[in-house]
């Protein structure tokens, strides 16, 4: 039946929304919903805000705030599962597809239409519980949340009410040092599944309304902390300390731009001491862990000014929206209830078990998480500067890692890494997967270099040919003789050929001008074409200089 009815929907496709419009243009279906009225966001900005905070104002709010307010933070973020297909039906998603290519009855919610579990949903479910910490739920199950939106066709969200899969974890992370340093321990509330909503897409003028399908159905992991966070630093360091555990995971890629990682900060503030939390707003529309920080700080200074002004009583809980060009949050709706969703369980899918067997098999899977590789390193003696480089990108430690098993030298190798391998990625916009240079070539430089068979400066030229095009150290060195100079003999005839040709200079410096050595010893290297031991060159050059040879 259900079958029967979405090829009727294809030729009379009025039937499944009387009041929507749909269109077929190069072979996509389009569902267009009108509208007499713009969206609730769109009427937020033709109204003026009821209390404006002056750009001016800010930093001196946020100060006073720390002294006379505390602020009480939680994050509630949903993240999408790379699953090949969405969660209860075979449906592939592909972000940036065009709209309604990858639906079926069963994501359209088409009547008869039954879901089936993914099992992959379920697997990434138990590792992002584990990898949080938290107590598995061997027994769970999944319930219907009921609400009404254009994009949800079914009306009900497959979600887990009283019994999510993981609950009572925490997350561990530093700041960085720029922002004060110093280990912090986040509460995890809990880690759910659920199924993706579709998606809206608005018209210019705010006439009408279009409807994707595409993303209904896909599988998503909400992770609900607890208001462990008092600052937006905090929060933004907790939401990026996620998005690492979930690509270490492999369960997700992360992409806040893509939707991948999406978080809803719930903010409130209560004066210094006072142990009732304080009327809480959550802020949506944020894309960026900087949003994040600055939505928080904002969202703060506009409640911190409305307590002071003795309207604290226009703080109520809503739902704002963090608009980037204006810097600044604004009303988007009243903030619905659980009351409001009438969860009941979903009488379509049975319970969800999990044995002990499988949960270890699991818990044995998992890579070195980001909180266990810092730790590693920081033994290793490298600064926190070094240990948050290093453990922010998977694919970067794993390539020190490997440079470090070919014998490199730990901080030697976190240098090269962090200083020139990093500009040069960052130039040609490039990740460390797709750089030509090998970590064991990395190994071999650093040991050529540590050895003296070539200089540092050499070094430096034969890595910007190793990045571009690949190839050997050893090579390079045989082929373009590049082998350093650390004969003494050899060099100290470099060095009376520049002093021969030099005298005005060599008069200069034995008349007080000792920065002129600087001089000799530059005219040496380009004689030698960079290939003088410098240690050796120096030394030399400063008894030539002074008489005593």
């Amino acid at each position: 039946m259900a079958s029967t009815l979405f090829r009727t929907i294809q030729i009379h496709p009025f039937l499944l929304y009387p009041t929507a419009l749909f269109s077929r243009r190069n072979g996509v279906l389009y569902c267009t919903m009108k509208s007499s009225q713009t969206q609730t966001a769109t009427q937020e900005k033709q109204q003026p805000p009821k209390v404006k905070v002056p750009q001016h104002a800010l930093k001196k709010t946020v100060d006073k705030i720390t002294r006379d307010y505390e602020a009480i933070i939680g994050i509630e973020t949903h993240v999408q599962l790379s699953t090949l297909t969405k969660a209860f039906c075979s449906c592939p998603y592909n972000y940036g597809s065009q709209p309604n290519t990858s639906i079926c009855p069963i994501c359209m919610g088409l009547p008869g239409a039954l879901p089936v579990l993914n099992s992959k949903v379920i697997e990434f479910a138990v590792k992002l519980g584990l990898a949080l910490n938290c107590k598995l739920s061997l027994n769970s199950k999944f319930d219907r949340k009921q609400y009404f939106y254009p994009d949800l066709p079914k009306g009900y969200q497959i979600s887990q009410f009283d019994i999510p899969i993981a609950t009572g974890g925490y997350v561990d992370l530093d700041l960085p040092l720029e922002f004060g340093g110093g280990h912090r321990k986040f509460g995890i509330t809990r880690v759910h599944i659920e199924e993706d909503a579709g998606k809206l897409l608005h018209s210019g003028n705010g006439d009408y309304s279009q409807v994707d399908l595409n993303r209904a159905g896909v599988p998503l992991l909400e992770i609900v902390s607890e208001p462990d966070m008092r600052t937006g630093i905090e929060a933004a360091e907790y939401a990026a300390e996620l998005q690492r555990v979930v690509r270490y995971l492999g369960i997700s890629n992360g992409n806040m731009q893509e939707g991948s990682l999406r978080c809803d900060v719930n903010v409130s503030i209560r004066p210094v001491g006072q142990s009732e939390f304080g009327t809480k707003v959550e802020i949506k529309n944020l894309n960026s862990f900087s949003s994040i920080n600055r939505a928080i700080d904002f969202e703060i200074s506009r409640q911190a000014l409305l307590h002071s002004q003795g309207q604290s009583d226009q703080i109520v809980q809503e739902t704002r929206l963090w608009e980037e060009g204006a810097q600044k949050t604004v009303t988007m709706r009243k903030k619905e209830g659980l009351s409001d969703y009438r969860y009941f369980p979903e009488p379509d899918l049975p319970e969800v078990i999990l044995t002990p067997e499988y949960v270890d098999s699991i818990s044995n899977s998992l890579p070195e998480l980001p909180e266990a590789k810092r730790r590693r390193y920081e033994k290793m003696g490298l600064s926190m500067q070094d240990v948050l480089f290093l453990a922010n990108d998977m694919n970067v430690a794993e390539y020190f890692d490997a440079t470090l098993s070919s014998g490199a030298d730990v901080k030697l190798a976190a240098n090269w890494i962090m200083g020139d391998i990093a500009a040069y990625m960052k130039n040609e916009k490039l990740s460390i997967n797709d750089i030509k240079l090998t970590p064991q070539e990395l190994a071999e430089l650093i040991a050529s270099i540590k050895s003296g068979t070539i200089s540092g400066k050499i070094g430096k030229e034969i890595l910007s040919e190793l990045l571009a095009k690949g190839g050997t150290v050893k090579g390079l060195i045989e082929e373009k003789d590049l082998i350093q100079i650390a004969d003494p003999v050899e060099i100290g005839k470099m060095i009376d050929k520049v002093i021969s040709e030099n005298p005005k200079q060599l008069e200069q410096y034995r008349g007080g001008k000792t920065k002129l050595q600087g001089f000799f010893a530059g005219q040496v290297m380009k004689l030698s074409k960079g290939k003088a031991n410098p240690g050796l060159l120096n030394k030399i050059l400063l008894e030539k200089l002074n008489g005593q040879s």
